[in-house]
């Protein structure tokens, strides 16, 4: 909903007079942003001609992870940490315990390496496909100038048949209940422990892994070949992916292994120029060397750049820090993809879009596609390992334990865990930067870039809205993971009742830190 429809006398857009030289100022307000996880808003402003002269995407929301966990035994990381995102807590999970293996100094067994990714992975292709069909695919499916109630989930099954929504729905279904099979539950698991894993896998789960996987890389395939066939082979779709409104020419950041190839579970995270060329590549531990983090006082979130380059603003290009994370940036960052049916998707997705880099923000929806399929047929690998059903699943921790980071590929990008402990394994001090902050400064120059190129002459509709939120959404952002540091002082009003209800006392903390008493 935007303030066009409700717009009060102090945000109304004033009639110009033949007595006044002062600009018009308009202010449009899109509150709440839709389909994305946690709370934004955009907020637009135009000049007296009507086009646009900033735009900020805001984040208004804050939690405070990094500060309740302090004083915590780190063994309880992986089920906290989950608890800060309701549809991406498997990657805080995951992060989490790989943090607990650094931090301990200890390394799983491979039956448990293997459990660990194809329970990843089956949450990868659920994910994924949650995200292509209900949050962001109805932009394409439906139509981004569609009406607001048509373009969700719903609005999917009725373009697309009722019997591809029971197909979508049950293979969410079923690739959930194998991650409470081997988790405990799918939302927040309780499978990864320090050295290894809580539970082994037998040889019928390891069969029910197989069915649903083989079904999965079918699902993923027909996925896949929807997106071409809605999205690629409509013309005006390809010129909004392709257009100016959504392109930056930024830095990109993802996992990779051994051969440069896209990995979600582990190996070195690896940067490329605008220009696709290697800018560096690291281990999970040495991030700091590479990332700092932004603050602006109009947000909650921090912003991420890369430290070598230093904060130059919300600026693309060779010089800046900007960097982007996600299905696009992952498949800019490495040189291929390990499995053979995504390595075609791959090869066409570059070929189609004039080689790599590919700046397109809107590309991310096909990239995503991609990865499902990736996610699929590497879950039907490790399903097929005769080893995975070894019994042998934890080493058990010796070491006294200090300090580990922990490091995988969320859906929405790059996710670290850092936990500094004492010798009792009490955390001191945890630092998370997720995916959402890695992309935080790319999000709001997209958004600003596109209401700057779809308004024009203070002609604004619902879909021109609904298509600058295309802008942040097609990054699939979680800002309840995102927003768990203060960049300065939130505002505060506290109240003191007596037993009557009486307001008594009131203490009142305002934006710039000060404390007023009433």
């Amino acid at each position: 909903m935007t303030d066009i429809a409700k717009q009060t006398p102090e945000t109304a857009p004033q009639p110009q007079t033949a007595k006044s030289d002062a600009p018009v100022r308009r202010r449009i307000t899109i509150d709440p942003i839709t389909r994305l996880e946690g709370h934004g808003k955009i907020e637009v402003f135009l000049n007296d001609q009507g086009n646009v002269d900033r735009a900020y995407f805001q984040v208004p929301e804050l939690r405070g992870f990094e500060q309740f966990v302090r004083g915590r035994p780190a063994e309880d990381m992986p089920q906290i940490t989950s608890r800060i995102c309701g549809v991406c807590p498997t990657a805080h999970h995951m992060a989490a315990t790989k943090a607990l293996d650094a931090l301990y100094q200890v390394t799983p067994p491979p039956a448990a390496r293997k459990i660990r990714e194809l329970f990843y992975s089956t949450f990868m292709t659920e994910d994924h496909a949650l995200h292509f069909y209900f949050l962001g695919g109805p932009d394409f499916i439906v139509g981004p100038q569609a009406p607001a109630a048509e373009r969700n989930v719903l609005g999917v099954i009725a373009k697309v048949g009722i019997e591809v929504g029971q197909k979508v729905i049950a293979m969410r279904r079923r690739l959930r209940e194998l991650m409470a099979l081997v988790g405990g539950k799918p939302a927040h698991p309780v499978l990864g422990l320090p050295g290894g894993v809580a539970k082994r896998l037998t040889a019928e789960d390891q069969a029910q892994f197989q069915q649903v996987a083989a079904d999965a890389v079918e699902f993923a395939q027909f996925t896949l070949a929807t997106f071409e066939s809605v999205v690629l082979k409509n013309s005006e779709y390809v010129k909004l992916i392709t257009s100016d409104a959504f392109t930056h020419r930024t830095y990109y950041l993802g996992m990779v292994d051994e051969r440069n190839r896209v990995n979600f579970y582990d190996g070195m995270l690896r940067v490329v120029t605008p220009e696709g060329k290697e800018f560096a590549k690291f281990r999970s531990d040495q991030y700091l060397d590479y990332v700092a983090e932004h603050v602006e006082p109009w947000s909650y979130i921090k912003f991420a750049f890369l430290k070598p380059l230093g904060w130059k603003g919300f600026a693309e290009g060779a010089e800046s820090g900007v960097y982007c994370v996600a299905p696009l940036a992952r498949l800019n960052a490495s040189e291929g993809l390990a499995t053979p049916l995504a390595q075609e998707a791959y090869e066409k997705f570059f070929a189609t879009l004039g080689g790599k880099p590919v700046h397109h923000t809107l590309a991310n929806h096909w990239a995503r596609v991609i990865e499902l399929l990736y996610a699929a047929e590497r879950m039907k690998e490790l399903a097929a390992d005769p080893e995975i059903i070894d019994p042998n699943v934890r080493t058990l921790p010796t070491a006294v334990p200090r300090e580990g980071v922990g490091v995988v590929e969320a859906p929405r990008g790059t996710l670290f865990h850092h936990y500094q402990t004492d010798e009792r394994g009490i955390i001191q001090k945890a630092n998370l930067i997720v995916a959402t902050q890695n992309n935080a400064a790319r999000i709001a120059m997209s958004v600003e870039k596109a209401a700057k190129g779809l308004i024009k002459n203070g002609e604004v509709s619902d879909g021109i809205l609904n298509m600058i939120e295309m802008a942040f959404r097609a990054y699939d952002p979680c800002h309840g993971c995102a927003t768990h540091s203060l960049p300065g002082s939130m505002p505060l009003v506290v109240r003191v009742h007596d037993h009557a209800g009486q307001i008594v006392a009131s203490l009142r903390r305002d934006g710039d830190g000060a404390i007023r008493r009433s």
